[in-house]
């Protein structure tokens, strides 16, 4: 799989442009501020959706125009498919697939898969549980698709349920203790149980595949430290070592820590019981990567992962783009080389650099220089 053209209107600092792009290494060349990473974001929004720098749609969009439209021609078993995004800020987004309007934008999933590593992704090591919440979750609508409408549906139904208990609890406080109508509430209980069982499987089911790749990423990138290790910790499965992904234990697992939690969601008008509440957690040795990794070790860590995702796709079939987003300046030499071996043989590299020094010999392909909005082979 590989992206052989990309065209932009109105997207970040680019008016119009088109690249036409290769299988193999290409290196996207130019001083900070000039565009290099408005690119590989352009393409990672047309795998996933979204922008691993902001997280809504309207700085995506150039200054003063109306919107923006990201069109890339993905290669996939010597076959191509054009996916188009309109980007409309105050309104709807739309999709297209072979110039054919798409029902839903989220239709285009699945088209392209990547895997985008840049230093926002240290928070992956050092920011809070959302970040590597997200991280799972997006790998998991990169490998199933369908994935995406499941996590739709339990951010609606956990919005709604939390509506539900704050007013609850409001009403609770003005007629002091006395209990307020929950025949509503428990509709949504149902509803919270099944979506956030399914999500739940799916997450504890990749994490499972993912600790063998991530641990065999780290050792193959540095000496020092490690293992690496992580693990789920569910706020509502025990930690009891024993593993289960069974969907309709994990139901009842559900119900029940929401039945014995009813008394203190009500008190605090928030649902306590779910796995927005979950956390991934990462570990060097025995200790803890947040607040313990040295800064080389918490780039590896976080390089460990997303070379694992790459891997875990890559066994699923197809080879996603891998992006490397301002990586190497951040890495020693001995780094540098380690990840250029690990990643070189990949279908297709896309790599953003400040100077060509930066980027390892072993990467040897396309270059394209990025300036002021332009974007030219060299």
């Amino acid at each position: 799989m590989y992206v052989s053209h990309l065209q932009l209107a109105d997207f970040r600092s680019y008016s119009e442009t088109l690249v036409e792009l290769a299988p193999g290494v290409s290196v996207f060349l130019g001083a900070n501020g000039q565009g290099k990473t408005n690119l590989i974001e352009a393409i990672g929004y047309v795998a996933t959706l979204g922008s691993h720098r902001v997280s809504s749609d309207t700085p995506l969009i150039r200054h003063g125009a109306p919107r923006a439209i990201v069109r890339a021609k993905v290669v996939r078993d010597e076959r191509s498919m054009v996916v188009e995004i309109e980007l409309n800020p105050g309104r709807a987004n739309r999709a297209r697939i072979n110039r054919s309007p798409a029902g839903r934008p989220r239709e285009v999933l699945g088209i392209l898969r990547t895997v985008l590593f840049a230093p926002e992704d240290l928070s992956l090591i050092k920011g809070d549980p959302g970040e590597r919440r997200r991280f799972l979750d997006e790998l998991l609508t990169s490998r199933a698709p369908r994935m995406a409408g499941v996590r739709q549906d339990y951010d609606r139904v956990l919005k709604q349920r939390n509506a539900l208990l704050k007013s609850a609890s409001g009403q609770m406080f003005r007629r002091r203790g006395n209990p307020p109508d929950l025949s509503t509430l428990e509709v949504w209980d149902s509803h919270l149980v099944e979506t956030g069982a399914e999500l739940l499987a799916a997450r504890l089911e990749l994490v499972e595949a993912l600790r063998p790749r991530v641990r065999q990423a780290y050792a193959g990138l540095t000496d020092f430290g490690g293992p690496a290790e992580l693990d789920y910790h569910s706020s509502t499965i025990p930690d009891t070592g024993e593993f289960t992904s069974d969907r309709p234990q994990l139901v009842g697992i559900l119900r029940s820590a929401m039945t014995e939690a009813r008394e203190r969601e009500l008190q605090r008008g928030v649902s306590l019981v779910g796995p927005h509440r979950d956390e991934l957690r990462l570990r060097l040795g025995e200790l803890p990567a947040r607040g313990y990794a040295s800064q080389g070790e918490a780039w590896s860590f976080a390089l460990s992962l997303k070379l694992a995702a790459f891997e875990l796709l890559r066994a699923d079939g197809d080879d996603p783009v891998l992006i490397l987003d301002d990586v190497f300046s951040e890495l020693d030499t001995e780094r540098r080389g380690r990840l250029a071996e690990r990643v070189r043989g990949a279908e297709q590299v896309l790599v953003t650099a400040a100077v060509p020094a930066d980027v390892p010999e072993e990467l040897d392909g396309a270059r394209f220089e990025v300036h002021e909005g332009g974007v030219e082979g060299l």
